[in-house]
């Protein structure tokens, strides 16, 4: 089971283990590759960072996180990762501009008092450090080996960006093949209006906020029920996007799960996107709506039946 610890928070008893340290958004390919290099008889851990540190530079700018820390915390655990350390970026973290100081600031945590050692694999853009060395590591009884080759695919650089480049333009499979997994949307099934139980379609609503949006639309998608007396696995389509039908303006995700029934609030799901099926559109009245919905759901279902 992953053990998850903030900073300040370190447990001995994880002392001597493996670590990687970087973002991790998404944690594709080229991720699990530098996690992978990390791997070995001792503990695996992973130093990551809350917020991302591009939120904390530029907070104004859209979301464009691909995963919020609980996801990305459950991916960690499914890749095998036994400890989290959690380093909150604030402002005294983003004040160490100069290498050395970032350096001494790490070592000190890893090493010191405690006699830490770690095997630091990858070490993320943050507070515009490029590059750890080797050499200053080794001055503190650290080892960093080198880093993983470019890893590509299709000719182009697996990359975060290029991810949320293929969602936004809706090519959730061309996502999940930079990712090594599904794009996943997880969070809390909150309160809706509760148009689709008068529709015949009951959907599991939740927020958007923070996250980076995939084209607006409707899509074929895997659902794990991840808390609460109905854990499980189901097939469902969703309806991403401002429902323009109802003149709604916040984006969320709304989705109907096939061939269950019960209630789900207050549950925490992942809602991976498999399939874009069509875009959002504007019906001329609810028979036309309950008609489109009867079709993407039979094409859900046939995609995922595939799989």
């Amino acid at each position: 089971m992953l053990q998850h610890y903030h900073w300040l928070g370190l447990d001995p008893a994880t002392r001597g283990a493996s670590v990687a340290m970087g973002n991790f958004d998404g944690l594709h390919l080229g991720h699990q590759a530098v996690i992978d290099l990390a791997r070995g008889p001792a503990p695996l851990g992973i130093v990551t960072f809350e917020p991302h540190p591009r939120q904390y530079f530029n907070p104004d700018a859209p979301p464009f996180r691909l995963m919020n820390a609980q996801a990305r915390a459950n991916r960690l655990a499914r890749l095998g990762v036994d400890h989290l350390y959690q380093l909150p970026f604030d402002a005294t973290l983003a004040g160490l501009t100069a290498e050395r100081s970032w350096i001494r600031s790490c070592t000190t945590a890893l090493a010191c008092p405690m006699s830490w050692s770690a095997r630091i694999s990858a070490l993320a853009r943050a507070a515009k450090v490029l590059l750890l060395t080797s050499q200053a590591f080794a001055s503190k009884g650290i080892s960093a080996p080198p880093s993983p080759p470019l890893i590509t695919h299709d000719l182009a650089e697996i990359s975060s960006t290029n991810i949320r480049r293929a969602l936004t333009e809706g090519r959730p499979r061309d996502a999940a093949s930079m990712l090594g997994h599904w794009h996943r949307i997880e969070g809390e099934v909150i309160h809706g209006e509760k148009r689709g139980r008068e529709l015949g379609y009951p959907t599991a609503n939740m927020s958007l906020a923070g996250l980076h949006l995939p084209r607006f639309g409707v899509y074929a998608v895997l659902v794990d029920i991840l808390t609460g007396p109905q854990m499980g696995s189901h097939h469902g389509v969703a309806s991403l996007g401002v429902r323009p039908m109802f003149g709604v303006n916040t984006p969320n995700l709304e989705t109907f799960l096939f061939d269950f029934k019960g209630d789900l609030y207050g549950q925490h799901l992942s809602i991976a996107l498999v399939d874009y099926l069509r875009p959002e559109l504007k019906f001329n009245g609810l028979p036309a709506l309950i008609t489109q919905m009867d079709a993407d759901s039979a094409a859900a279902r046939g995609i995922l039946s595939k799989l």
